[in-house]
């Protein structure tokens, strides 16, 4: 019997870098020690950025870096780091600019090359191990880049120096007029151009939950009293809570959808999106008063308190899309399986209200042939589905419950899926927030009760002696120096805290932290707060995030907490301050308004307290 043995990365502590510490790949973590010998050796550095829930990550290390014939080529011609994405935010995003600037896309596991100072010359996301369909392999690329840095060096400088001088440009900002109202029109506009009629959401495939979206509809709904502002939210939200994105029978949301239906998704589930999905239904089920709305927040939090709540009360990062090797497979029913656990009468029923087919009910992305395996889902809300099937809705909603929770007791015997078991203080954060607000809205009091705690876990281990942050708590560890989203975060989770209570202490916290923010992360010249604090670690270059993805940017929470701070406090420092954020960045969201959806929630809310 062979042993492995480990390299550099056993003695991190991120999940996802221990994933990798008996690779054959010679992984480094980021530091001066991969940098010293890159420069040593003469060699480039091949950076790899992923996260330990991500599939594509799992794909591409059983594909190459567990590979002894792939390994040996790379160690021989780079010297290799990996990165954690959510430990090192501030990092992914910059090589993911360079990735975009490079490739005009980007994705995870996030590829790149570059020389030992750090610039890069070459990008991509997954690779896989041989070249095929005119797309290159790890095989054939490590060897073409050795070749080219022996041989061809000066091209490889060469492009590197663009492509730095293309960062610099991208990341130039300049101040700009006032924002006006018309661009809450421009961004209501364009968001109705790409809604989705049939099954709501804001693209095709692959479609993604976009809960800013649901925030900023909601308040110019409120603010233009336009129906279909309301009608976009309320089509997204049917059909994302009816689709297999959402667990039907342990709850919470996956990633995203891979199709426009909602029906098979990316099976990861991370704990921002149940943050901020749940409050784009707590924020529905206030405006509507739909029970569902309020129901699916409730079970999000059920979920969440369930599986991703640590011992001491915050919350753990994220659960794996694959288990056993297989992506999906916890979550995917055989049709007979569902018989034999049910039994004859109740499994055909729960069949026919669910989609369950004996044939599977999706097809397999690599196939796409019938995979035999059925996503959970329904077409209709379960009132609707009794009507057609002629049944008694009480009847059906009890025997929908008793299938339900059989299957999922079921479910719960089979192997797991992996958590990731971090602490980040940003994520951490937003629940937090989410769980605050459910208390207030749902009148529920152990929401606020775990809002609560949480935030008391991230206040004791994650603020240092200073009253700064740190961004990871991991095995009795608390690491990383907090980045701008740490701040703005916690800040505005500390500002709903104290709304809900009227406790004056997470009010004095969330004007410490913000005051820390201004201090830190404040670009004095062009306005705006960088994402790093100003004793930060010199990357090759200092980013402002503004773009609203699958988290909102520091920059939008930050305007927003400006906002609520001065309100509450009568400070007008800190209103000119929030008027000087929307000028650093009016350019930018002027040109392509729904990008930044969170931002102008804001914005909207900062120009309906001056009317």
């Amino acid at each position: 019997m062979t042993t492995k043995t480990p390299n550099r990365l056993i003695r991190e502590k991120s999940p996802y870098l221990l994933q990798h510490a008996y690779n054959p790949v010679d992984w480094y973590p980021w530091g001066d020690e991969a940098f010293e010998k890159a420069r040593r050796e003469d060699k480039p550095i091949f950076l790899s950025i992923g996260y330990s829930t991500c599939h594509w990550c799992h794909v591409m290390e059983r594909e190459s870096f567990e590979d002894h014939e792939v390994a040996s080529l790379m160690n021989d011609a780079f010297v290799c780091i990996k990165v954690d994405r959510e430990e090192r935010p501030d990092i992914d995003h910059v090589y993911m600019t360079a990735c975009q600037v490079i490739t005009q896309s980007g994705g995870w596991p996030l590829t790149i090359l570059m020389t030992p100072d750090q610039r890069p010359f070459f990008a991509g996301t997954y690779i896989p191990k041989r070249s095929s369909f005119g797309r290159v392999g790890m095989l054939d690329l490590t060897r073409r880049v050795k070749d080219l840095w022996k041989n061809r060096r000066s091209e490889v400088l060469d492009s590197a120096q663009k492509i730095m001088e293309a960062l610099k440009t991208f990341e130039k900002t300049r101040p700009g007029p006032p924002l006006d109202l018309h661009v809450l029109d421009k961004a209501f506009e364009a968001l109705g151009k790409a809604f989705d009629p049939e099954w709501g959401g804001f693209s095709s495939a692959p479609k993604f939950p976009s809960p800013h979206n649901i925030y900023f509809l909601l308040r110019y709904w409120k603010r233009a009293q336009r129906p279909r502002a309301l009608e976009m939210v309320e089509k997204t939200l049917r059909c994302m809570r009816l689709g297999g994105i959402y667990d039907h029978l342990g709850f919470g949301f996956h990633r995203y959808s891979t199709d426009r239906q909602w029906l098979l998704p990316h099976f990861e589930k991370m704990l921002y999106d149940q943050a901020l999905i749940s409050i784009a239904y707590l924020e529905a089920f206030e405006v509507t008063q739909n029970p569902l709305y309020a129901e699916t927040s409730r079970q999000i939090f059920q979920y969440v308190l369930r599986d991703m709540a640590s011992p001491d009360g915050a919350f753990y990062s994220a659960e794996d899309a694959d288990s056993e090797g297989v992506e999906g497979k916890f979550y995917v029913w055989g049709y007979q399986e569902i018989i034999n656990i049910l039994g004859p009468k109740l499994g055909e029923m729960f069949s026919r209200v669910y989609n369950i087919l004996p044939e599977g009910n999706y097809l397999e992305e690599a196939t796409r042939q019938r995979s035999g395996k059925n996503i959970i889902h329904l077409k209709k809300e379960l009132p609707e589905v009794a009507s057609q099937l002629g049944l008694d809705r009480e009847q059906l909603e009890r025997a929908m419950l008793e299938a339900r929770t059989k299957l999922f007791m079921a479910r719960e015997k089979r192997v797991r899926p992996a958590i990731d078991d971090k602490v980040l203080t940003d994520w951490n954060s937003l629940l937090i927030l989410a769980l605050a607000k459910g208390g207030l809205i749902l009148k529920a009091p152990e929401l606020m009760e775990a809002a609560t705690r949480a935030c008391d876990f991230l206040l004791k281990y994650l603020k240092d002696k200073d009253g700064r942050l740190l961004h990871r708590w991991l095995d009795g560890e608390a690491a990383i120096h907090g980045m701008v989203d740490d701040y703005a975060f916690l800040t505005a989770a500390l500002i709903q805290l104290h709304r809900t209570t009227s406790e004056k202490k997470y009010l004095d916290e969330a004007l410490a932290f913000n005051q820390i923010m201004l201090d830190e992360f404040w670009d004095p010249s062009s306005g705006g707060f960088f994402f790093t604090p100003n004793d930060g670690e010199q990357l090759i270059i200092r980013k402002k995030e503004i773009y609203d993805g699958a988290l909102p940017s520091g920059n939008s929470v930050a305007l927003g907490n400006l906002v609520s701070l001065g309100r509450l406090t009568n400070d007008p420092t800190l209103l000119n301050k929030a008027d000087a954020l929307v000028r650093a960045f009016s350019n930018e969201i002027s040109q392509a308004p729904p990008a930044y959806t969170y931002f102008l929630s804001a914005f909207e809310e900062m120009q309906s307290s001056r009317e």
